[in-house]
């Protein structure tokens, strides 16, 4: 992360007595089993995206014996991905407040205007997502809500994301679950601080080519206050505020558990199958090396030679008797088919959870595509609650401050707070429409063919493109469209049936109404 850079200045410290970094300590030792118990979540799953203690790049990590848990973790976390942040889709709209919309009913015509401008502003806001690259750091976000169960992105002023490691900051939240305070810890290259801090970093034995950052952000009434401290020295340009609802600092979580700062990963959850899958993999490939190892043993008392035996090539013949030598063998079989039949079980379990799709399909000879799709929605509609809770502290922050962005920048036009707000469409958005859905052919499966003629098929092709979020406004014909259509229809069938019959009645009387010739030699 760079300085802090773009925002009002002269604002007093809100820590007020002691140093930022006295606060990270304070802190920081509060949340240690905390971060352990993340860290024995990561170690099963992707070890890399919360290491141990003091971990550097140039080090190994343990590697799992099962690579189930990886595969669930990348599994669940694009599935959300596509879920809420689908290329080329807009994940929100914008909506006037109802008093707005009560002032304008009057006056379609702006109604429309309105509409059609903020369906401009929701491409180009879905446009500059895009072109910054903003999937990568979300992704990464998600990927640690999914093993961990909280994160921190910031978005800094100049544009771009960054997603921070679990133990690089520590966060104080209230009883509701509100944002109070981020105090982070990083290390950057001694250049990147202000000429006044360089030269005492410069003098101070403790700092090397890279420092200390830290970065604190606190709240107080509708404002985040800011101020980052480098080599116990306060960086005074970097002091500022925010607005609480366009604070580039975003702390979701997984799970909102009353009276915890951090929130608990969908690993945890599950934590004690995928120790079990750990355990019976490690137990079965272990077992498995050493009934693949092949050793012989020989009878003392027998007349072949071993020796002979051994360094014999394919095909020769050896003096002894068969008895005399033969392979060891565990006689395990039964052992390691018990543990494996316990291990399927434990990974179907496993893949039910995090949604993979090897284990929605049963077991059986035809399984109907219908059947997978069903079971397919019933496992998503479990993580409804986890919808709304990413909605309300990842997606909607989110957009908010990406939005201020570009308001910054000038690439959105200013709009009033109180009479425009965006409204998130995917996630539990999206669930409730997908019941729609279901409910309407439910109802129209049920129908006979008779009543299917008193439905509106347009409006019904409207409300299934609406639950399906798919914009069919330039596919759909109206009913007049379709009335004129089968009229022109009709009267070209009714031209072609009596076509013949027409062109011969045309031909018949311009034949009689033709001027007959006369020979020139019988001209009087």
């Amino acid at each position: 992360m760079s300085l802090v850079a773009g925002v009002k200045m002269g604002v007093e410290n809100p820590e007020g007595k002691g140093t930022v970094r006295a606060r990270w300590n304070t802190l920081d030792s509060a949340r240690s089993q905390i971060l352990n118990r993340g860290r024995q979540c990561a170690e099963l799953t992707i070890p890399a995206l919360l290491p141990p203690a003091g971990f550097t790049e140039n080090q190994e990590l343990v590697t799992p014996y099962q690579g189930l848990g990886a595969r669930a973790i990348n599994n669940l976390s694009s599935k959300l991905l596509l879920a809420m942040l689908a290329p080329n889709t807009p994940f929100f709209k914008l909506d006037l407040d109802n008093q707005a919309l009560l002032q304008l009913k009057d006056d379609p015509d702006t109604v429309s205007l309105v509409a059609s401008a903020f369906a401009e502003m929701e491409r180009a806001t879905l446009k500059e997502i895009e072109d910054q690259g903003m999937r990568v750091p979300f992704a990464l976000a998600l990927k640690y809500l999914v093993v961990v169960g909280y994160t921190l992105m910031y978005l800094p002023d100049d544009g771009g994301a960054i997603t921070y490691r679990p133990d690089q900051f520590v966060v104080v939240r209230d009883p509701m679950g509100n944002l109070l305070e981020v105090v982070i810890q990083e290390r950057i290259h001694i250049s990147l601080l202000p000429p006044e801090v360089q030269s005492i970093a410069a003098k101070s034995k403790a700092c090397d080519d890279t420092v200390e950052l830290y970065t604190q952000v606190k709240r107080r009434k509708n404002l985040m206050y800011v101020v980052q401290e480098a080599c116990g020295q306060t960086i005074e340009s970097s002091r500022g505020t925010y607005p609480v609802d366009e604070c580039p600092w975003i702390a979701p979580r997984w799970s909102a558990l009353a009276g915890e700062n951090y929130g608990r990963g969908h690993v945890e959850e599950y934590i004690g199958d995928i120790r079990s899958s750990e355990s019976l993999t490690q137990s079965i490939v272990e077992g498995s090396a050493a009934a693949a190892k092949v050793v012989f043993l020989n009878n003392p008392n027998g007349t072949t030679n071993a020796k002979k035996v051994a360094s014999a090539k394919s095909g020769d013949i050896v003096t002894g008797n068969k008895a005399d030598i033969a392979a060891m063998q565990l006689d395990k079989f039964n052992d390691f088919k018990v543990a494996l039949e316990a291990l399927t079980r434990i990974e179907t379990a496993i893949s039910q959870a995090f949604l993979l799709m090897s284990s929605i399909q049963r077991n059986a000879e035809r399984v109907t595509a219908e059947e997978i799709r069903a079971m397919a929605t019933e496992l998503e509609n479990t993580l409804g609650g986890v919808y709304s809770l990413l909605s309300l502290e990842l997606q909607l922050p989110f957009l908010k401050r990406h939005m201020a962005r570009m308001r910054r920048q000038s690439k959105l036009p200013p709009l009033p707070k109180k009479l425009v707000k965006p409204v998130i469409t995917t996630g539990v958005d999206a669930l409730s429409r997908s019941y729609e859905l279901t409910k309407i052919e439910q109802f129209l499966a049920g129908l006979p063919p008779d009543a299917l003629a008193r439905i509106k098929w347009e409006k019904y092709l409207l409300r299934r493109a609406t639950a399906l979020n798919v914009d069919v406004k330039d596919m759909i014909k109206s009913d007049e469209e379709v009335a004129q259509e089968t009229q022109q229809t009709m009267l070209a069938n009714m031209a072609a049936q009596a076509g013949p019959k027409v062109a011969q009645e045309i031909t018949k009387g311009a034949v009689q109404n033709a001027p007959q010739e006369t020979d020139p030699g019988t001209h009087a």
